[in-house]
């Protein structure tokens, strides 16, 4: 019952201070903006902590954020070679690819006026069908490496960053394509200095999801095969060790690498569309 107590009074604690903060003129303050999260997360993993202690939870149920800690800097070296495996190679290579080629076939469609009504009808129907579906296929095709991953990650990522380039191309007027073509520029110039810059917010907005996509594929595709190394490899052996605290690791491994992922491409698309509406302070 101690740790209970502790617990709601830590919780009622840092409510009230968080409000406050929240709802006074230092909200608009850098380190105001940093610490009411910051608490907030605090207050999360000490009320877990205080809840599988008191009401005394199975290690095989939920561990606690201590055991996930020291769990966590036990196994850094494994940790790290997962880490390597599937996010670096897998997730972040597809990422590239399946960006890069959903890029390049969203200027193609924007030419072609075929592309346009029959690739994107098909790519909306692809777009649809379940990982668990056809990470295998993809597996048996490719292998058990690193490739299979990156495959199911291009697949996942490419049809996002494709209707939202699409769709982000189309966003100039036709005034303001009128007036580039007064000055007598052609379609690239057009291209290059008006309707990319208008659809760049479009580009970073499908770059954003697919960020996240692209980890959670690799780390699923890693279920149905992988070399015995990756996050969804020791996820599923550990979920059959019982071994739930290095379930958790792993997780805080993949939250960790894919808040880090998404907050360095949401940084770029600032330094790049500062122009844009959205990015003024």
């Amino acid at each position: 019952m101690i740790w209970l107590a502790f617990a709601a009074a830590f919780w009622a604690g840092a409510w009230w201070l968080n409000s406050r903060i929240a709802n006074s003129s230092l909200a608009r303050q850098r380190w105001a903006q940093l610490f009411v999260p910051v608490l907030f997360g605090v207050t999360i993993l000490v009320v877990w902590e205080c809840v599988v202690r008191g009401l005394q939870v199975p290690l095989v149920i939920l561990p606690a954020p201590s055991l996930i800690g020291a769990r966590f800097a036990a196994e850094i070296p494994i940790l790290w070679a997962d880490f390597l495996q599937t996010f670096v190679k897998g997730a972040l290579s597809g990422y590239i690819i399946g960006c890069g080629a959903a890029f390049l076939t969203a200027i193609a469609i924007d030419r072609s006026e075929f592309l346009q009504r029959g690739l994107l009808p098909v790519g909306n129907f692809v777009a649809a069908l379940p990982i668990i579906g056809t990470a295998p296929i993809l597996v048996m095709w490719f292998g058990f490496d690193w490739q299979s991953k990156a495959a199911v990650v291009v697949i996942m990522v490419f049809f996002p960053m494709l209707v939202n380039t699409v769709q982000g191309l189309a966003e100039s007027s036709a005034m303001q394509r009128d007036l580039m073509r007064t000055y007598g520029a052609g379609y690239w110039p057009t291209l290059l200095k008006l309707r990319l810059p208008a659809a760049m917010p479009f580009i970073f907005n499908g770059l954003k999801i697919s960020s996240t996509l692209a980890l959670i594929g690799a780390i699923v595709a890693e279920f149905f095969g992988s070399p015995v190394v990756g996050m969804g490899f020791r996820i599923s052996t550990s979920v059959g060790q019982l071994a739930l605290d290095m379930v958790w690791a792993e997780i805080t491994v993949a939250a960790i690498a894919g808040s880090l992922f998404y907050g360095a491409v949401a940084l770029i698309e600032r330094g790049v569309t500062f122009w844009h509406p959205s990015q003024r302070r």
